[in-house]
This record gives C-alpha cells, structure tokens and sequence, in this order.
C-alpha cells in the first residue's frame, strides 16, 4: 500500500509505479488540542508517498534525532475495484475488506512553519517511517459501526477513540473519496485520530489496539518506534 493521512487516493505517477496508490487522511475527530478549525463540510485530505510506510515492529525513519507527535487512526483496507462516482448511499462498506490500525507520525513544528508560510505539509507529513501500519483483519460490517481503539506509548495510555465521535463517519469518508477518485483493491484508508495527541521519539514503545468490538478486542499490536 501507498498510504495518506484519512483517505486513500491513488497516484500512479508520482509515484512513478503502474497502478501504485497513495493513501489518503482526513481529519475525522474534532482537532482542538492542536487549534486547527474543525473542519464540517468536507474533510481535511493529504498525501503521504509509499515510501513512507512501515511496520510497527521497525524500520528505518527520516529526521530520527527529532520528537514527532503520535496520531493513531483506523485504517480501512479497499478490497474491490469502485469506478469514479459510483459507490451508492448504504453501500459503501461493501469495498471494505479489512481494518488495521495506524500510527501517522507528524513533524509538529515543521508543519508549523509550512502552515504558516502557506505551504504544502510534504516535509511534515511524508517521509520514509512516517505511516506504521498494523497487519489487516476481515470484519463484519455491523462491527465497523462499533469499534473503538487505542495507543499506549511506553505502557501509557495516550489516545482513545470511538468511531462514533468522528466528524464524518466511514460510509460518508468513501463516498467523498469515490466522488473524485477511483477505490481500487489495495488502497488504504487513514480515518483519522482522536484526542491526545502528542510527542514520541525513536525508541519508545508502541502498542496499538481494538477496544471493541468483541470480533476485534483481542486484536493488540506492539513495537517500537
């Protein structure tokens, strides 16, 4: 996978691979701990290069001697091919085939100063180690509208979150993606992170995991930055 920040768009040329995807982000949890304006019309998206995923159990990361801020969010893995504009009202989960979980790494004050000076968040956002995902499990699509997980960062628990507080739910997330993008098997889906963000360094413990529903609950997964 190639992955984003919420939402997953595919982008074959830049990343210079056919039929490569980038992943897509969009913010669906309120953002006030970081003063961002709460977004409620369309969602927050941006792009991370496949170059910027990797597992949670290690690997290499750019800019390692800095602190970055800790996002963990739902990831939803696309399993079937969605023409442009065609996925239906009530129909969406059907194109969900898997859920993992996520930890989206982001260089709080560079973002800060790109913010600021009107610039794209690329030295921010997309950098090799940037996007740790977790392994993918089948779930049904009742159980989507139930789950709920978390981080502990050095046996601390940091972030928690509920699908239910999200500012756009999942089925609208993939309707908005499909309105101007494709869905295609292999794509994945950053949904967003909830409260408590904040600072980690390369070397703290990581463990991410489902709090419910029960199908997922015993679902854990541990590693280090």
């Amino acid at each position: 996978p190639h992955c984003v920040l919420a939402l997953a768009i595919r982008s074959p040329s830049s990343l210079m691979l056919p039929g490569a995807r980038a992943d897509r982000l969009c913010h669906m949890f309120p953002r006030s701990q970081l003063g961002n304006a709460v977004p409620t019309e369309e969602p927050v998206i941006f792009l991370k290069s496949s170059s910027a995923v990797r597992s949670l159990e290690g690997g290499q990361i750019a800019f390692a001697g800095e602190v970055f801020h800790h996002e963990i969010e739902l990831l939803l893995l696309v399993g079937q091919h969605v023409p442009l504009g065609t996925l239906a009202e009530g129909s969406e989960l059907d194109c969900v085939h898997g859920v993992g979980l996520g930890l989206d790494l982001t260089r709080r004050k560079k973002q800060t100063e790109l913010k600021k000076a009107g610039l794209p968040w690329t030295l921010a956002k997309s950098f090799c180690g940037a996007a740790l995902l977790s392994p993918f499990t089948a779930v049904a699509a009742a159980d989507l509208a139930d789950i709920s997980f978390e981080l502990h960062v050095n046996g601390e628990r940091k972030q928690h979150g509920h699908v239910s507080q999200m500012i756009f739910d999942v089925p609208f997330q993939l309707r908005y993606l499909n309105s101007f993008v494709p869905l295609l098997p292999g794509d994945v889906i950053f949904t967003g992170t909830p409260s408590g963000v904040g600072p980690i360094a390369q070397g703290d413990r990581i463990s991410l995991s489902f709090a419910t529903p029960r199908s997922l609950s015993h679902l854990s997964f541990d590693g280090r930055l």
